[in-house]
């Protein structure tokens, strides 16, 4: 089995360098269990009967070609595919064994504990301040603001570098600045989960890197899912991998599939679907 190609716009051609994969802690206290889920928008089925087990502080990456369903399923832990019409949710998604689309449960406190990092960075048009101090606010927080938000920026490898310019637009910041603000943003309101929705995609290589760095040092404290198109980027970060694809029925309607879910060091090495070591591999995607 060959490495995953390396897809870094660094590279310049050549290979990048052989991974050294990451240790996988056993599955014993999972943070998700996902059963039989099946995602419609409409009628169209877009993801069919994924089943997979999120570990407690683990980094877990779903890869896989274009509309095969991952940011579907990703956008499903934290309830933000209720906010699209005609979007339906069927099966099971358990948090900590508690249904996450029960009745009883309020998706804006889901999307308080579970928070989300999109694709492109998107501050708000305030001050550097002001962004991570937004949620805080809101949520009623009684402590001292000024510690929170250097306590917070700190935690995103950012504070170094702002401040001296808190008062200044977040605007103003670098892409992988602002990134990385978008991050602090969300671990100041103390969730439990981090989703990442192709966190680097709009980023330079040294940006990613950062980024990268910043995810290792999170997952000490906080349970990370993350998409990315970028396989070397998942074989370096991630504990676990899913590897999604897409299966198109005689209608021509693309379905989303989870073919292979393991420790990533298994999936990159010796995966036990071959539509996965043809990902992996370049063969197709």
């Amino acid at each position: 089995m060959t490495p995953p190609p390396d897809d870094s716009e660094a590279s310049g051609g050549t290979r990048a360098p052989e991974v050294t994969f990451r240790d996988a802690p056993p599955l014993a206290s999972p943070v998700f269990e996902v059963g039989s889920l099946s995602v419609f928008y409409g009628d169209n089925e877009a993801v069919r009967d994924v089943n997979m087990t999120v570990g407690d502080r683990q980094i877990t990456a779903m890869i896989g070609p274009s509309g095969c369903g991952k940011s579907t399923v990703i956008r499903c832990f934290n309830r933000m595919n209720d906010l699209i019409p005609g979007a339906r949710v069927v099966g099971k998604i358990r948090y900590h064994n508690e249904d996450l689309y029960g009745r009883e449960v309020d998706p804006i406190e889901v999307r308080r504990r579970i928070g989300m990092v999109f694709q492109k960075p998107n501050p708000f048009p305030k001050s550097i301040y002001d962004n991570i101090a937004y949620g805080p606010r809101v949520g009623g927080f009684k402590g001292d603001l000024d510690d929170l938000v250097e306590e917070t920026l700190t935690h995103a490898a950012l504070w170094d570098e702002v401040r001296d310019k808190l008062k200044s637009s977040a605007l103003s910041l670098s892409g992988g600045q602002q990134q990385r603000l978008c991050i602090a943003r969300t671990i100041a309101v103390k969730p439990e989960v981090i989703l990442m929705d192709e966190p680097c995609s709009a980023l330079d290589p040294i940006a990613t890197a950062k980024i990268e760095d910043l995810m290792e040092h999170l997952a000490q404290e906080f349970t990370i899912v993350v998409v990315t198109h970028n396989m070397q980027q998942a074989a370096r970060v991630s504990h676990r991998t899913a590897f999604f694809t897409a299966d198109v029925d005689e209608q021509g309607e693309r379905h989303g599939r989870l073919v292979e879910y393991d420790e990533t060091s298994r999936v990159f090495s010796t995966p036990s679907d071959h539509r996965t070591e043809d990902y992996i591999s370049g063969r197709f995607g």
